[in-house]
């Protein structure tokens, strides 16, 4: 993939889609945030109607520990940085006793505070769910603070699904946060650490093909992201959609799947029925769980979570939060260094 294309000389270079993409800066080669101007933050209040656990809630948008898009802190709070419709922002979800604050920075601040409810899960009613196995009823019993977040991007969240095709999840890590930092911006406001805000549709488009390749993407896959940017604004108007319908526009793109459509409206829409099916792993964890079978393939799983219909998604979560997974029986997949072929 890498060598039908030659490098060209820093600070321009021109890119598989016949555009030029200028050269990071010293200081983002370096890892430097630049120094930013201190901004009042726009700030907002909420109470949930129940129990709210950020972690429980935000924790899905996280990929992987080094996100840098997302920073969980010491003090329980919680930063994120998003492409919103109206421009970058940056957020922050702090909890104190009942209610719940949320401070933004950035063109997108106004966006994402009023959005900051259904972020946490107000538009997610946990009472539908009802328990018809004592391990679910146990778990949820004890995460009474679990919400299934919304953050209205698709996006967002359909990318970084992209990457994660195939390879484990150590791969799709590295690849996302070598592509948000080196072709993303660095976050508004005053972020504890250094923070990105994901590249927009065209930026994504411009990544030349040597770079996809030393982040560790194969050409399938950065293929599929670049037909999903093309479209992006069609992507996006599945916001207006219920989450089969959204699911449906997706997976009309060539490379996005059940797989990826399932992960994408899980939190774009925060689909409670969206179960993801063809995972590795997910079938033998749920089928371990509910049955004791560890070998359970893709439709016995659906069998065994049909009484949960409306609600499979949320029975998922709760089974893995549970921790009763089937012990390894095998190394894990060797991580690919594909930057190195």
């Amino acid at each position: 993939m890498a060598g039908r294309f030659a490098p060209r000389p820093r600070p321009a270079r021109t890119t598989v889609r016949g555009g030029h993409a200028g050269a990071p800066t010293a200081a983002a080669r370096a890892g430097a945030v630049p120094h930013q101007a201190a901004a009042p933050a726009r700030v907002r209040t909420w109470v949930p109607d129940g129990p709210l656990d950020l972690g429980l809630v935000l924790g899905p948008l996280r990929r992987g520990p080094g996100d840098p898009t997302f920073r969980a802190m010491p003090d329980g709070s919680v930063w994120r940085a998003s492409r919103t419709p109206a421009g970058p922002g940056t957020l922050r979800v702090s909890a104190d006793g009942g209610e719940v604050c949320g401070q933004a920075w950035g063109p997108g601040a106004e966006w994402l505070l009023e959005r900051l409810p259904e972020l946490l899960g107000a538009a997610d009613d946990p009472s539908e769910f009802v328990p018809r196995h004592r391990l679910l009823a146990l778990t949820r019993h004890r995460r009474p603070g679990l919400r299934l977040t919304r953050t209205g991007l698709v996006l967002e969240s359909l990318i970084p699904s992209v990457l994660e095709q195939k390879v484990t999840t150590v791969e799709a890590y590295a690849a996302w946060r070598t592509l948000v930092r080196t072709y993303g911006e660095p976050a508004p406001g005053p972020v504890p650490v250094q923070m990105y805000v994901m590249p927009e549709p065209r930026t994504w488009a411009l990544i030349p093909s040597w770079d996809w390749h030393r982040a560790g993407v194969d050409d399938k896959r950065a293929s599929t992201v670049l037909r999903a940017v093309r479209v992006a604004a069609r992507l996006e108007e599945a916001l207006r959609m219920p989450a089969e319908a959204a699911r449906e526009r997706l997976e009309v793109v060539p490379g996005i799947g059940p797989w990826t459509s399932a992960e994408t409206v899980q939190r774009s829409h925060g689909a409670a029925d969206a179960v993801t099916v063809g995972d590795l792993h997910l079938p033998g964890i749920v089928g371990f769980a509910l049955a004791g079978d560890r070998e359970t393939d893709d439709a016995q799983m659906l069998r065994l979570l049909e009484p949960y219909a409306g609600q499979r998604h949320r029975a998922a979560r709760l089974i893995l939060l549970s921790g009763r997974v089937p012990p390894r029986r095998a190394p894990r997949m060797p991580v690919r260094d594909m930057g190195r072929l």
